[in-house]
């Protein structure tokens, strides 16, 4: 029983990203300002996990332990920074998803997801050494990147700028890979997921910040008034911190492999119901789309079943 609620738990937090994604996208089309948006997000983020910071000594003690590693060279000081990727992904999550739904975004964000991973982990940047890239792997990149193009089929006219936004998707895909690689070596040494959150929303809202300062003084853009409502839109940044606060104890229990398998799941069906009960304007499900996301899906499998057997061989080396 309880094996099953920890299941049900890791499919709502793919579920939770999907919805962060729609709260996100809806926000930038109301705002008419993406980047705005975006900060709004990551900033409310912020002021969530700093009150959680204050009444919580272990965070505290994290945040001091990353210092000593800097400090003592143990850890480059560069990887602090990870956070900018993350305020990157969130400023193109909110350009793309009124153009493209949740679902495509879905598919094109996993999709980058794969593929950097090889690149990613042939260099090392996740710590631990280089690791040996296999052709199942390989496959399975493949196969998520051609399930964007299923996904698409049926815009694939040389007209529909959305095509752009759907290519914007398998960056930020990308974008979000290298990033949760540079977090793994940041938690290696805080020891702490929360003060590695902690540094990601603090990074991220100051670049985000200071991004949107910039194309305000360049005339880019302005400051919109935020909208009323509805309420929901506002819970993006409250969705990120519950995410990680489920994928920092559920993951000790399933597993990175089923949890990974689980997730990505809640997050493909729950983004599909989303573009089917509350699309954004002008979005509409194809069955492409459909074969696009099992295709996504049977990626996943294919990588993180080969991710386990090869975890297994180095385990008993």
């Amino acid at each position: 029983m309880q094996h099953r609620r920890l299941d049900f738990l890791a499919a709502i937090s793919g579920l939770m990203i999907a919805l962060q994604a729609r709260a996100n996208g809806e926000l930038s089309h109301r705002l008419d300002n993406g980047l705005q948006a975006a900060l709004v997000s990551f900033g409310s983020g912020l002021i969530i996990i700093v009150i959680v910071a204050i009444f919580n000594p272990s965070i505290k003690q994290g945040v001091r332990t990353l210092s000593k590693a800097v400090k003592e060279r143990n850890l480059p000081s560069w990887t602090l920074f990870a956070g900018m990727l993350g305020g990157s992904f969130v400023a193109v999550q909110t350009q793309i998803v009124p153009l493209i739904g949740v679902a495509i975004y879905s598919v094109a964000s996993i999709a980058g997801q794969s593929a950097i991973s090889l690149v990613v982990d042939r260099i090392g940047l996740t710590g631990g050494g280089k690791k040996q890239i296999t052709p199942r792997r390989v496959t399975a990149a493949f196969v998520t990147v051609f399930a964007v193009f299923i996904s698409v089929a049926d815009r694939l006219d040389g007209r529909d700028l959305s095509i752009a936004a759907v290519i914007l998707g398998v960056v930020a895909g990308g974008i979000v890979g290298i990033q949760r690689a540079l977090n793994g070596q940041i938690n290696e040494h805080s020891q702490q997921s929360f003060t590695t959150s902690l540094l990601n929303f603090a990074m991220g809202t100051t670049f985000l910040t200071v991004l949107l300062l910039f194309a305000i003084l360049l005339g880019e853009t302005e400051l919109s008034p935020l909208p009323a409502g509805p309420w929901w839109i506002y819970t993006g940044g409250v969705i990120g911190v519950v995410y990680i606060a489920f994928t920092s104890t559920i993951v000790q229990h399933l597993g990175v492999l089923t949890f990974t398998l689980i997730s990505v799941g809640g997050q493909l069906v729950g983004s599909l119901l989303i573009d089917l009960l509350s699309p954004t304007e002008g979005v509409q499900v194809s069955i492409y789309l459909v074969v696009g996301i099992a295709m996504t899906y049977l990626g996943v499998i294919v990588g993180g079943v080969n991710n386990q057997r090869s975890q297994k061989r180095l385990n008993r080396q």
